[in-house]
C-alpha cells in the first residue's frame, strides 16, 4: 500500500516505553489473554471523542471491556438488510459470542456529534444535511429526539439534555435487536445508560424508576 507511512516518532517512543514497563511487568497476564482468549464481562459503547477514556474512568485492565466507539455513542435500530453495520456487528458479537453480562452506553459532555445534530435541527449546519455527509446521516438517528429538548432556552442545558437523549435512544434501539431483547428478558444481560462530565469527572447513571440520570 503505497500511501502508508511509518509511525510518528512520538508514538514509537510511547510504544517502546509501554513494552519496557507495563508489558514487561505483566508479561504473563498478556500471554494468558492471548492463549485463553477474551472473556470480558461488559461491553461499552462510547463516543469516539478522544477525551472519553473508558478504561481510565473504571480503572479497567486489558481484557475487561469489549469497547465499541462511534460518533455520539449511538446504536442504530436493528436493520438486517445485508448492508454494512459496524455498530450492530459489534453488538452482535458481544452478546451472542462473548456473552457479556452488561452492556453500557456512555455519553459525555461537550459532544461534537450531538452539537452537530442540534445545529442540523436548527438549520445551522447545511454541510451535514447533504446525503454525502456520513456524520449527518449518522446523526439522523438522534434527530427525532430534538423535539424533547427544543423548548430549553439555555444552550448548555439543551445540549446536555440531547446528549442524554442519545444514550436513551441507543438503549431503546438495543432492545430492537432480538438477541439483545431475549437476553435482557431472561436476566442474562443488563443494559446501563451513563453520562460523564469531562471537565468535572462526574458520572451519572440513568435510573428507569425515576426517569432521570442520577449522580453516583
Amino acid at each position: 500500500m503505497r500511501h502508508a507511512r511509518p509511525l510518528p516518532t512520538y508514538l514509537l517512543q510511547r510504544y517502546h516505553g509501554w513494552k519496557a514497563t507495563s508489558y514487561a511487568e505483566n508479561r504473563s497476564w498478556y500471554r494468558r489473554l492471548a492463549d485463553e482468549g477474551q472473556r470480558p464481562r461488559a461491553m461499552v459503547i462510547s463516543c469516539c471523542d478522544s477525551r472519553v477514556h473508558v478504561t481510565s474512568i473504571f480503572g479497567a485492565d486489558s481484557g475487561e471491556f469489549f469497547i465499541h466507539r462511534n460518533i455520539a455513542n449511538l446504536v442504530p435500530p436493528y436493520e438486517p438488510d445485508g448492508d454494512h453495520h459496524g455498530t450492530s456487528a459489534a453488538v452482535e458479537y458481544a452478546v451472542t459470542v462473548l456473552k457479556v453480562s452488561h452492556l453500557l452506553v456512555l455519553g459525555h459532555s461537550q459532544c461534537g456529534g450531538v452539537k452537530g445534530c442540534l445545529d442540523m435541527c436548527k438549520g445551522h449546519a447545511p454541510e451535514l444535511e447533504v446525503k454525502e455527509s456520513f456524520v449527518g446521516r449518522w446523526m439522523d438517528i438522534l434527530k427525532p429526539k430534538f423535539d424533547k429538548v427544543s423548548d430549553l432556552s439555555d444552550p448548555v442545558a439543551q445540549e446536555r439534555a440531547l446528549e442524554k437523549e442519545a444514550v436513551l435512544t441507543s438503549l431503546d434501539n438495543l432492545m430492537s435487536f432480538p438477541f439483545v431483547e431475549e437476553r435482557v428478558r431472561s436476566g442474562e444481560l443488563g443494559l446501563h445508560g451513563l453520562w460523564t462530565d469531562i471537565g468535572e469527572g462526574g458520572l451519572q447513571v440513568y435510573d428507569p424508576a425515576r426517569g432521570e440520570f442520577l449522580a453516583v
